[in-house]
C-alpha cells in the first residue's frame, strides 16, 4: 500500500501520552448513548477470557443490559502541540484522511454533507462517552461522542497472534470503525439500541452480526472508491483485508480459543460471512448494497 507522502487527517486526537487517559478503574457493564462498537469488538477478550473460562459478554457487557452503568465521562481535549511523527500515527493519519475524502465525494453525489468522526490514539485505557475504553476490547466506535478509538498495539496482535499481518488489513480496521460511524449517522445504530429493550439476548446478537456484517461491506465500498481515486493498492493487499476479516471471524475465534464453534455465541459474523459482505462491497462500491438487515441469508 503506497500510503506515504498522502494527505493526513487532522481530525485526530493522540491520547498515548496520558498514560491510561484518566479512566477510572473499576467500572463495567454496558456502554450508554450506544454500545462501543468495534471490529473484532472482543477479539482480545475472546482470546482471553475463553481461555480462562469466563464468558467475554458478560465480562464487557457489550451485548448485554445488565451491569452497571457507566456515567459518560468528559471528552478528553486533543493534545496541543505538533502531531506525533511516528509511522503508526502517520499512517492512521493517512488512511482516516482517505475515509474523509471518499465519503465526502460519496455523500456529496446525493447532495448531502458528511460529518467526519476523530479518531482518538490512546494507550492501555481512554475515557469515552460511552465509559472507560479499553485496549482489550480491540478498536471501537463509541457513537455517544462519534469518535473512533484505538490502541495501536492492536496492530502487533493483529499480526503476530491473529495471523493477519499487512498494512492494507491494518486499514481495513479503520475502514470498518468508520463504517460504524455511518451507521450513526444513518440511525441504523440508535434503532438497534431500541431494539435491545424488546428482544432476547440471542435475537439482539443475531441482530449484531448483521450490524457488523454492513460495517464489513461498508469498509468494502471505501475500498472500492479509495483505490480507484488513488491506485495505492500494491500486489497482495486485497489478499490482507480479505485474510484479516477472516481471522476475525466469530468461528475462527472460538475454534483457536476454545477448540469448539457456537454459532448462537456469534456478534460478529463468521469468516465466510465477513469476507463476503467486505467483497460485496468491494465489487459494488454502493452503500445500497450494504443491507444486512434485508438479506434473507447472509
Amino acid at each position: 500500500m503506497k500510503w506515504e507522502g498522502q494527505r493526513e487527517s487532522e481530525n485526530v486526537e493522540d491520547r498515548r501520552a496520558e498514560g491510561g487517559g484518566g479512566a477510572r478503574a473499576g467500572l463495567g457493564g454496558r456502554m450508554p448513548g450506544g454500545r462501543g462498537l468495534g471490529l473484532g469488538g472482543i477479539v482480545l477478550a475472546l482470546l482471553v477470557s475463553w481461555a480462562l473460562g469466563v464468558n467475554p459478554l458478560t465480562v464487557l457487557g457489550l451485548l448485554q443490559g445488565g451491569g452497571t452503568e457507566l456515567s459518560a465521562a468528559a471528552p478528553s481535549e486533543p493534545r496541543s502541540g505538533p502531531p506525533a511523527q511516528d509511522a503508526g500515527a502517520r499512517f492512521v493519519r493517512t488512511v482516516l484522511a482517505d475515509t474523509e475524502d471518499v465519503w465526502s465525494a460519496y455523500f456529496q453525489r446525493s447532495q448531502q454533507r458528511y460529518e467526519a468522526p476523530r479518531l482518538v490514539l490512546f494507550s492501555g485505557r481512554s475515557d469515552t462517552a460511552c465509559g472507560s475504553g479499553e485496549a482489550a476490547m480491540g478498536p471501537f466506535y463509541c457513537p455517544a461522542d462519534r469518535k473512533v478509538y484505538i490502541d495501536l498495539s492492536f496492530y502487533d496482535t493483529l499480526r503476530d497472534r491473529l495471523g493477519a499481518p499487512g498494512d492494507f488489513a491494518q486499514a481495513y480496521v479503520i475502514a470498518h470503525e468508520v463504517g460504524h460511524h455511518l451507521q450513526n449517522l444513518q440511525g441504523t445504530t440508535a434503532k438497534l439500541e431500541q431494539a435491545r429493550q424488546r428482544l432476547s439476548e440471542r435475537d439482539y446478537r443475531a441482530l449484531s452480526v448483521r450490524l457488523e456484517l454492513q460495517a464489513d461491506c461498508y469498509s468494502g465500498v471505501w475500498a472500492h472508491h479509495s483505490q480507484a481515486g488513488k491506485g495505492w493498492l500494491e500486489q497482495g493487499d486485497l489478499e490482507e483485508a480479505l485474510n484479516a476479516a477472516a481471522q476475525i471471524g466469530d468461528d475462527t475465534l472460538q475454534r483457536r480459543s476454545q477448540g469448539t464453534v457456537v454459532p448462537e455465541s456469534f456478534t460478529h459474523g463468521s469468516s465466510e460471512q465477513r469476507v463476503r459482505w467486505f467483497k460485496r462491497g468491494l465489487d459494488s462500491g454502493q452503500l445500497k448494497a450494504c443491507d444486512s438487515f434485508k438479506a434473507a441469508t447472509l
